[in-house]
């Protein structure tokens, strides 16, 4: 892979990295034209980077025969209007198979989801890491960090010998953390996707971030954009009223440890005719009585 290449990607990171829902029929299967039209309107609305398979298009709960489908159909349906970031992660030999099928289906980048262990060492996150993106070095590769213990000296060292390492999703919710983690690592090394979303990205933009990962695009994508539009010009003033106008929806999706994240934007697409808001297990729909604050707000941002 070219430098000038990875350099295509890296922009694309450095902007607002939706992560798409995967809406679900009622039979319970992905309903592909939902998902097809979903899509259209992120990009219709001026989003040009998607994480397919991400933590907001329920990973976890998908087959990996569904996870497959997912990225081909995004694939499929926004062509060359958006580069493509996919999740990856569990096994490291499903993680391994998951990216190769990434970049035989035409995607730039994977993001290696953080690994689901209960017992993680530093230098074992180094090799998970490097297994998956030794398999895929013509591929842009994005590790997905929410573990608060890693040193960045560790990224570095993953880095050293895994050049296609180019972006870092960070997602400890802790800015001077981040900032010193992105300076031990290389500041100006990675690109820093603020992987919190909207709430977190003002404070992380402060210390070095420059893009931001959202589940709140799927239901407004324009509000996300004047945030990173204001960041970007360094209105910070302008990025907290828009995050003025998202605080409640974000509390309701972070409230008792996350719960209802997918839920929250889910049912936010429902109320505006977009999709069923079916979630799977462990996550469950919202209580009928607590539907319309959600609808409410989606309204309020169509306006």
């Amino acid at each position: 892979m070219s430098g000038v290449a990875f350099e295509a990607q890296r922009a694309a990171l450095a902007d607002v990295v939706a992560i798409p829902v995967t809406p679900f029929a009622e039979d319970g299967t992905v309903d592909q034209s939902a998902h097809r039209a979903l899509l259209r309107r992120l990009v219709d609305g001026g989003i040009t980077t998607l994480t397919p398979n991400g933590n907001t298009g329920e990973f976890y709960t998908l087959t990996p025969e569904e996870r497959r489908l997912v990225t081909e159909l995004t694939v499929d349906e926004v062509g060359d209007r958006a580069v493509i970031l996919v999740g990856v992660g569990h096994d490291v030999p499903t993680a391994v198979a998951a990216a190769r099928h990434a970049q035989d289906s035409g995607a730039a980048m994977v993001m290696v989801h953080q690994p689901i262990h209960p017992y993680v060492s530093e230098g074992g996150w180094v090799d998970y890491h490097r297994a998956i993106a030794e398999a895929v070095p013509d591929l842009g590769v994005v590790p997905y960090i929410r573990n608060a213990s890693l040193s960045g000296l560790r990224l570095a060292e993953l880095a050293d010998v895994c050049p296609n390492v180019i972006g870092v999703k960070y997602a400890v919710p802790d800015a001077a953390r981040f900032a010193a983690f992105a300076r031990d690592a290389g500041l100006e090394r990675f690109v820093w996707v603020a992987g919190l979303a909207e709430p977190y990205a003002p404070s992380y933009f402060s210390a070095g971030a420059t893009g931001f990962t959202s589940g709140l695009v799927n239901v407004a994508p324009a509000v996300s954009l004047n945030m990173i539009e204001a960041l970007r010009s360094g209105d910070y003033p302008g990025a907290m009223k828009v995050w003025e106008q998202i605080r409640r929806f974000e509390e309701l999706r972070g409230a008792n440890a996350s719960a209802n994240n997918v839920t929250v934007v889910k049912e936010a697409l429902a109320s505006l005719g977009l999709c069923r808001r079916d979630v799977r297990p462990p996550s469950r729909a919202l209580p009928e009585g607590e539907r319309a604050e959600v609808a409410e707000i989606a309204a309020g941002w169509s306006i």
